[in-house]
C-alpha cells in the first residue's frame, strides 16, 4: 500500500460519514446516535444473542453494554438471561423498540434517496454498482483466517458442510471413509493444520494442509460457504496455506482434486500450480497438482 490509497481511503471515509449523518447525535432526526440506531437494525424479531451482537458488530462487551442500557432504559429493548444458560443473555425488540426500528427505515430510505436526487439516471447506475463493489470489497477484508483445531465446533461445521456439498456434485457421491483423509484429526500439529475462516465472528470456509515428515506439503478439505463466494477466499486460503508449508520448509505443495469442481480447477491453474501424473490413489480424485514453493 501506498501513501497515495491511504489517502484516498480516508477521504473516502469523511465524504460517507458527513453524507450520511453519523456525525451528529441525533442521527435522521431522532433522540439517540448512529450506534444505537445500528444496534436496533440488528436486532432479530425473535430475538438476538448479546455476544453473537457483539460480534457481528465488532463491538467491545462494555461499548455493547452501554448501548443496550440506553436503549432499555428508552424502552425500546429488554435484555435478559437465556432460560437454561444464564451466562447467555437476549436482547428483543419490545412494541416500541419495532415501531422506532420502522421509523428509522423510512427515513433512512428517504436518506438514501437524497443521496441519489441530484444525479442523472447514469450517475445513479454509477453510484450503486460502486457502492456494491466497495462493500463486497470491505467484506472481503473483514474475512478473518485462523490456524484451529480441526475438532473445533466451527471447523466441524464447515467440514460437514463441504461433505454435504461434495454428496450432492460427485457422481459416485462422497464418503469422507472413503478417501485418503478419513479423520481431519490427521492435520493436527506437527502432522499439519486446519485454517478456519470467519466473517462476524460466523465459520464461513476452511482449508487443511497435510506436513508430511520428509515429502511434499499438501492441500486437503479447501472449501467455501455458499454465501461467502466471490470475495476471493479461495485465493486467500491459497496463499495463506503457501505461506504457512513454506514457513515448514516445504518446498513443494500438492492437491488433488474431483473432476465435477471445474471452478476450482480453474483456480488452482491460474494460482501457479502444473498438472502432473497421479502421486495418489484417492478414489475421488480425477487431476493432480503441485507447485513448487521459492
Amino acid at each position: 500500500m501506498d501513501e497515495g490509497q491511504i489517502g484516498g481511503v480516508r477521504r473516502f471515509n469523511r465524504t460517507v460519514t458527513e453524507r450520511v449523518g453519523v456525525l451528529h447525535d441525533n442521527y435522521l432526526g431522532r433522540d439517540r446516535p448512529f450506534g444505537q440506531a445500528r444496534l436496533l437494525w440488528e436486532i432479530d424479531d425473535a430475538g438476538t444473542d448479546v455476544r453473537g451482537l457483539r460480534d457481528r458488530l465488532g463491538l467491545d462487551s462494555g461499548y455493547t453494554s452501554r448501548l443496550l442500557r440506553s436503549l432499555e432504559d428508552g424502552g425500546l429493548v429488554t435484555v435478559e438471561p437465556r432460560d437454561g444458560d444464564r451466562r447467555v443473555r437476549t436482547v428483543r425488540l419490545t412494541d416500541a423498540g419495532r415501531a422506532e426500528r420502522a421509523l428509522l427505515d423510512r427515513r433512512s430510505d428517504q436518506l438514501a434517496a437524497s443521496l441519489l436526487a441530484p444525479l442523472n439516471a447514469a450517475q445513479r447506475t454509477r453510484l450503486v454498482t460502486a457502492m456494491a463493489e466497495v462493500d463486497r470489497l470491505l467484506t472481503a477484508a473483514t474475512v478473518t483466517l485462523g490456524a484451529v483445531d480441526p475438532g473445533h465446533p466451527d471447523a466441524q461445521w464447515c467440514l460437514r458442510a463441504y461433505f454435504t456439498e461434495l454428496q450432492d456434485a460427485f457422481d459416485t457421491g462422497f464418503d469422507p471413509a472413503r478417501s485418503l483423509l478419513p479423520d481431519a484429526g490427521a492435520l493436527r500439529p506437527p502432522h499439519g493444520l486446519f485454517v478456519l475462516a470467519r466473517l462476524h465472528g460466523e465459520p464461513v470456509g476452511c482449508a487443511g494442509l497435510k506436513l508430511p515428515q520428509g515429502a511434499p506439503a499438501e492441500i486437503k478439505r479447501m472449501w467455501v460457504a455458499p454465501g461467502a463466494r466471490g470475495l476471493g477466499l479461495a485465493r486467500r486460503f491459497l496463499g495463506e496455506l503457501e505461506d504457512r508449508a513454506r514457513a515448514h520448509g516445504c518446498e513443494l505443495l500438492r492437491l488433488d482434486t474431483n473432476r465435477t469442481l471445474t471452478a476450482a480447477v480453474a483456480l488452482y491453474r491460474s494460482h501457479g500450480f502444473e498438472e502432473v501424473p497421479a502421486f495418489n490413489d484417492e478414489p475421488y480424485a480425477h487431476h493432480w497438482f503441485e507447485k513448487r514453493l521459492r
